[in-house]
């Protein structure tokens, strides 16, 4: 039986520290990912999906993202969502938010290879904690048909609702 011996040129060899710096680098910068999954896939107007993070680095700068899982039952182009940050000190801040949901022709964005498509939304750019201690980052539907002033009771297609923040290199 002969063995074959592996030759390892040094492009080859380089390569291989890139791939493997690349995919450690990748993993440090996630600090945080979290979903909640959404019962039946039905996400009710008052339900507030909320995530918290605890912050001891105040110094760093992050970024942070919605993350939705939508199936095909999901009927809009679009989402509208009020997203808020409370932090340790009881400050508050809220935001409402759209974002495109599909292409023009009516194609859902995100990725996916099934009929459930995942979408990392921006949220925050460049965002610091700079207290230590609890921040609770919330989530809500503000979606409402065309011409109804009152919102819809049940949101369909929604899955899952995740939260990600990963640091700035």
């Amino acid at each position: 039986m002969q063995l074959h011996k592996i030759k390892f040129s040094f492009g080859n060899m380089i390569l291989f520290i890139i791939v493997i710096l690349t995919m450690n680098s990748c993993t440090r910068k996630m600090i945080f990912d979290q979903y909640t999954p959404i019962e039946d896939a039905e996400w009710h107007k008052d339900s507030i999906v909320n995530f918290k993070i605890n912050s001891m680095d105040t110094l760093s700068r992050n970024n942070i993202f919605v993350s939705l899982r939508n199936n095909k039952d999901y009927e809009f182009s679009n989402l509208f969502l009020i997203v808020g940050i409370k932090f340790p000190n009881n400050y508050h801040i809220v935001d409402t938010l759209e974002y495109e949901m599909t292409t023009p022709e009516g194609n859902f964005l995100g990725t996916g290879m099934t009929d459930v498509k995942e979408n990392k939304l921006e949220y925050k750019t460049q965002v610091t904690f700079p207290i230590q201690g609890d921040y609770n980052i919330h989530i809500q539907h503000a979606m409402r048909k065309t011409r109804n002033v009152d919102g819809l009771i049940y949101l369909d297609g929604i899955t899952d609702v995740g939260l990600q923040i990963e640091k700035v290199n």
